[in-house]
């Protein structure tokens, strides 16, 4: 299905149980895609959880651009998509997504109104500049809960324990997850069955 945004047209992949009990949404990095494995991985383990899934190709990857340019433009589509994916329905609400993906579903989280967001591979500073450090998105969105899923030897950098409900560390793998996704849908797991079970009070 397509959803019409202010930065164009995003496409998305939805696998939908009759009676979801939880709605999930998922996005990639800056030039990647929702085939990731590790984002199938956490899709996987919310349709095992009885989780509707919502696999969002953000406007600047349908219109065939690698980066997304404006963060602020980027954003505004992403509340924009999940207005109209939320819709009416009173189902606990998560986002996530990885790299770019995460930062954006950090960074949003408060005005979207989850419950909880997956960050996989949050890239903490570019590779080789720790002093840019993009740890202010990471706690944009508190108070919600975010587990951080990150490889051992990510490049990109590994955030501190403190600033999140949770970060697993993958042994041996770089910021493109390569193996181990039974431990990335390990990680994941509990905390999706944790939001899905609180009650709903808005959205």
């Amino acid at each position: 299905m397509r959803i019409e945004t202010s930065a164009g047209p995003a496409e998305i992949e939805l696998d939908q149980p009759r009676r979801p009990a939880f709605l999930l949404l998922l996005t990639h990095g800056s030039g990647g895609g929702v085939d990731a494995k590790d984002i199938l991985a956490v899709r996987d383990s919310a349709l095992r959880l009885g989780g509707a899934v919502a696999r969002v190709v953000q406007p600047y990857r349908v219109a065939g651009r690698r980066a997304p340019g404006s963060a602020v433009k980027q954003d505004e589509a992403w509340l924009e998509i999940v207005a109209q994916l939320r819709g009416r329905k009173r189902i606990p609400l998560i986002q996530g997504g990885r790299s770019n993906g995460a930062r954006v579903a950090c960074r949003t989280a408060v005005p979207a109104r989850v419950r909880g967001v997956i960050a996989l591979s949050f890239p903490l500073h570019p590779p080789g500049k720790p002093e840019k450090s993009r740890r202010e998105e990471l706690l944009d969105a508190e108070p919600i809960e975010v587990v951080v899923v990150n490889g051992a030897n990510d490049p990109f950098g590994i955030p501190d324990p403190a600033d999140a409900a949770e970060v697993r560390v993958i042994p041996g793998q770089p910021h493109s997850f390569r193996a181990n996704f039974d431990l990335i849908a390990e990680a994941i797991t509990p905390w999706l069955i944790r939001w899905s079970e609180r009650p709903v009070t808005n959205g």
